[in-house]
């Protein structure tokens, strides 16, 4: 009887090691979901503390842009939206020309100075978009080949007026898209008038790649990044 019994004993523990090398393998892949879980958590979190960050970047920044063109905006000439800076009507230029109207310079110059400061102590440049609506040049001149000229020649006039009036050379560019980039219709006049524009949009340094499309005119030479779909309704193609 004692033979058989201790025959049961031996044969019974397998059973338990195989139980606990069982429970071994349960514990260690528990951990390492647990580990994974966690980790996975982390990586959230830190996600959502840099788009936090992020934002606040963002809107600290426009509201420096903002506290900058405080003068300029109180006149009710110009516009902020999104860190786009708007000018409302014709003030730049006459129909089919890139020279400045006396009331255009003198806009642009009290926009320099708060720009200049706005761009000293950050790593920003300012991006001078030209835009055409989608007519042809008008009254025959020679003076630009098509609307691709036209607005380049509008954009390095006013990437030029703000480097004279004390914008760094090396913090401003100019870009020509032509009748590209519409915001609105050209199918009727006031959709017209809302396409031929120039922007002004100040922008990370190392955000300038130039999009398909793009023609750029700078000093210095840049590239120049896909505008956004807001503008400046002053250049008239």
């Amino acid at each position: 009887m004692s033979t058989l019994d201790d025959a049961d004993s031996d044969g019974a523990l397998p059973v338990w090691t195989a139980f606990g090398d069982l429970m071994a393998g349960l514990l260690g892949a528990f951990v390492l979901i647990l580990v994974s879980v966690l980790g996975l958590q982390f990586e959230l979190s830190t996600r959502l503390e840099d788009e936090i960050r992020q934002r606040q970047a963002q809107t600290q920044r426009l509201q420096t842009l903002e506290q900058a063109l405080a003068g300029p905006l109180a006149g009710g000439r110009v516009t902020l939206q999104d860190g786009r800076i708007g000018i409302n009507g014709s003030v730049l230029f006459e129909l089919s020309s890139a020279e400045l109207q006396p009331e255009g310079r003198a806009l642009l110059k009290s926009l320099a100075a708060p720009l200049a400061g706005y761009l000293k102590s950050r790593q920003e440049i300012l991006m001078v978009s030209g835009f055409t609506d989608d007519r042809q040049v008008r009254g025959g001149s020679k003076a630009f080949a098509d609307n691709w000229d036209l607005s380049a020649q509008r954009a390095l006039t006013v990437t030029r007026t703000l480097i004279e009036e004390g914008v760094p050379p090396s913090a401003v560019f100019a870009a020509a898209f032509g009748s590209q980039q519409a915001v609105a219709s050209n199918a009727d006049a006031e959709g017209r008038a809302r396409n031929r524009r120039v922007e002004i949009a100040p922008m990370p340094r190392q955000a300038a790649a130039a999009p398909n499309g793009a023609s750029v005119g700078a000093a210095p030479a840049a590239s120049a990044p896909t505008p956004p779909a807001s503008a400046t309704e002053a250049a008239h193609g």
